[in-house]
């Protein structure tokens, strides 16, 4: 858009009409002094200045009623439609057109204020397209798969695989299996949803992390042992530092995290380690891992709602892949970021900042 020169932008439409019309006055005057000389005219010079002074009047008149009528009340439409019929109240566009306010420089900022935020309103909807047919697509293809096979496995049993003792407990244990699954990528939808919408609320608590770490690890021990994966705690963190945040869903933040781990685990002596930190204010947790790692180019979609590094692999660990999505969210609601740093074959490291509290 083109700028109207500063200069002008100082002018009101009531300076610009006697601006014009005082010119139009003084150039009257010259032409009727010059015809007065070349052809000896007998007019007196207060008759030439009257003349030229009636001249000016119509003139303003003339200008200011054309800027009114038949340009600051177009302005003034053109602006309520852009503001859909609703004016900001310290606007000098009003119901009355005020010829003394600088009608046009106003317009011109708040014209170029509102093209500004449409064109990024337009990139927003694009992205939040592409962000819906992406999402559609996956939720459709993540809940298609457990589908088919939990049919396939009816079908069968419903085709005389029932009758058979080789075969039948097998499916059944395996057709749970996907309803398992089906059902966790429900509830973890279900739970990313309320945290979107604010429905879940943070019950701050003060705990030693300590003690929660060895919880968690506890819980996990049977499936990292069946993984052959070693649990492991950071040299230097045994020191009982408290913590102010909401246990349980940090307990879930560390069991998305560490499970994570263990899914992505090497072949050779998989371990996962967690360890804490005292920053002063604030306690520092980190997950890390030697397992597989994952490039830089996927790490900015990490988190994001089923966003798969390697799909084969991820479904064949039993995962929502929406665990990544839901640890964003609950860090998040605790007023933090969580932060990652990955290697490929050298493995990754999750870590998000918590308030610490001197004691219980």
């Amino acid at each position: 858009m083109e700028h109207i020169p500063r200069s002008m932008k100082q002018v009101t439409p009531r300076q610009l009409a006697y601006l014009l019309a005082g010119a139009a006055g003084v150039i009257l005057f010259f032409v009727l002094l010059f015809f007065k000389i070349v052809l000896n005219n007998n007019a007196t010079l207060l008759q030439l200045l009257m003349l030229s002074g009636v001249v000016s009047l119509v003139t303003y008149l003339l200008f200011y009623y054309a800027l009114e009528y038949f340009i600051y009340r177009r302005i003034k439409l053109i602006y309520k439609n852009i503001h859909q019929i609703k004016l900001p109240a310290k606007s000098p566009i009003v119901d009355k057109v005020n010829m003394d306010e600088n009608m046009i420089a106003a317009v011109e900022d708040e014209v170029e204020a509102w093209n500004s935020e449409r064109r990024a309103t337009i990139e927003r909807y694009k992205e939040l397209e592409v962000y819906r047919r992406e999402y559609i697509g996956n939720v459709s293809h993540e809940l298609k798969t457990p589908i088919f096979v939990l049919q396939a496995y009816l079908e069968t049993l419903l085709d005389g695989g029932i009758d058979d003792s080789e075969i039948n407990y097998a499916y059944v244990e395996k057709s749970l299996k996907n309803a398992e699954r089906l059902g966790n990528i429900v509830k973890d939808l279900e739970t990313i949803a309320r945290h979107e919408a604010g429905q879940i609320s943070i019950r701050w608590e003060r705990f030693r992390i300590a003690d929660l770490c060895k919880e968690v690890f506890d819980e996990l021990e049977p499936i990292a042992q069946q993984t052959g994966v070693v649990l492991l705690f950071k040299e230097g963190c045994e020191r009982q530092l408290v913590v102010e945040a909401d246990r349980e869903k940090i307990r879930q933040v560390l069991l998305n995290l560490i499970n994570n781990g263990i899914a992505y685990r090497q072949t050779k002596q998989p371990k996962v380690w967690i360890g804490w930190y005292d920053m002063d204010k604030s306690v520092l947790v980190e997950v890390t891992d030697n397992g597989i790692g994952i490039d830089n180019q996927h790490l900015p979609r990490l988190f994001e709602r089923f966003y798969r590094i390697d799909s084969s692999r991820s479904r064949e660990s039993g995962g929502s892949g929406l665990g990544l999505a839901i640890v964003k969210h609950l860090i998040e609601a605790h007023r933090q970021t969580i932060h990652v740093r990955s290697t490929p074959n050298v493995g990754t490291t999750f870590g998000f900042l918590l308030r610490q509290r001197k004691s219980l």
